[in-house]
């Protein structure tokens, strides 16, 4: 049975209804930055942008990268949260912000995590890369490999903490990919929700670089950072009513400059979009099967997506079920029996496959005498 079926990783298709909003519209010149993005961490629909592809140095921003990475290895199993980090004397030379490592000095993998994410420390970030990948140059050259693999097209990475070097660059789009990536990583908000924390048994305090934390209503994190190439810039996560931004700020001329963009570009998202997530809601009852062994095969709707609509459009999504009454044997698991498409308004936004769970032979002579063999012996 063939099935039209569209792939719905990406909904491409929301871009339909993103243009309807106008009212709302967020101006360039409101953005004081020259790079900014806005996008919807469910479904990666870009919401605002400018310069988005602009190619940019992005400070400490660089370790939502690092981070990306750190939290890969743990959830593999190749590293462990308790795992003890010994600092190198390249990690302890760093520069600019950091915990002011010494050669030798000892930290948890935790707490490595903990103060690069929080403080921003260029010298733990540097410890994490050397302990994940034996160097700072290898780790380097897995987090290019990962670019490339989320299709950051404009990022070149040179290091791990983001210090000013020729050659060092991402943008704005970039930056959104890449904190889509490690939101993956929920654990990751455990860290970048903290204000204060200790680190060294209480004896070192660190304070989040990210003062949205005391401002902003939703926001979850994610990094900021500051040099002299780079400008101030930040990539900011909010959540509310189940919508989930990414604002992303470039060279902003301050701190302050660039909490209030990224403030702004959250605002817009989350008056003007909401989100939902396209799913089957209810379990299907299971399927008759004629001239089958069995009677019934289960069925089930694996795939979803995320919608992004302006406000207010999201409740005008309908489903419709397409399945037979019944299915003829031979039916084999994972055989596409019917599809679940969504509609809003006239215009359908996706298609799933709906697919048989169980396999249901045909009935022959020879598989009748099998069952009544089975049958038999088990009396």
């Amino acid at each position: 049975m063939k099935i039209k079926h569209f792939t719905a990783l990406f909904l491409s298709l929301t871009l339909l209804f993103i243009p309807s909003l106008s009212a709302g519209a967020l101006s360039d010149t409101e953005i004081t930055a020259p790079a900014a993005v806005l996008m919807d961490a469910n479904s990666g629909k870009i919401l605002f942008e400018k310069n988005a592809h602009e190619q940019r140095p992005c400070a400490s921003i660089t370790k939502v990268m690092t981070l990306t990475l750190v939290l890969e290895a743990v959830d593999s199993g190749k590293i462990h949260m308790n795992d003890v980090v010994t600092t190198s004397a390249h990690a302890a030379s760093m520069g600019g912000s950091d915990i002011w490592l010494e050669e030798g000095e000892q930290m948890s993998v935790d707490d490595m995590i903990k103060a690069t994410a929080v403080a921003s420390a260029n010298d733990a970030a540097v410890a994490l890369a050397e302990f994940v990948s034996g160097s700072e140059e290898d780790f380097v050259a897995a987090m290019n490999e990962k670019a490339s693999s989320l299709g950051m097209e404009d990022t070149t990475f040179l290091n791990c903490n983001g210090l000013d070097e020729e050659g060092h660059i991402t943008s704005a789009y970039d930056v959104a990919l890449m904190s889509r990536e490690l939101m993956k990583h929920e654990q990751i908000f455990d860290y970048t929700s903290i204000w204060i924390d200790y680190l060294r048994d209480g004896e070192t305090q660190i304070v989040n670089t990210n003062k949205l934390l005391k401002s902003y209503n939703g926001i979850t994190g994610l990094k900021t950072g500051t040099t002299g190439d780079a400008g101030s810039c930040i990539s900011a996560t909010a959540e509310r009513g189940g919508l989930s931004l990414i604002a992303v700020v470039l060279g902003a001329a301050s701190g302050t400059d660039r909490f209030r963009d990224a403030a702004a570009l959250l605002d817009y998202g989350f008056a003007n979009f909401e989100s939902r997530e396209l799913r089957l809601k209810d379990e299907l009852e299971p399927i008759a099967v004629e001239n089958g062994m069995r009677d019934t095969v289960g069925v089930a709707c694996e795939e979803s997506a995320w919608l992004t609509v302006p406000k207010g459009e999201g409740e005008g999504v309908k489903e419709v079920l397409e399945l037979p009454e019944s299915l003829s044997a031979p039916v084999y698991s994972g055989d596409v029996v019917g599809s679940l498409r969504f509609m809003l308004g006239e215009d359908e936004i996706a298609c799933f496959d709906i697919i048989a769970t169980q396999d249901a032979k045909e009935k022959s002579f020879g598989s009748i005498l099998s069952l009544l063999w089975q049958s038999l012996i088990k009396l």
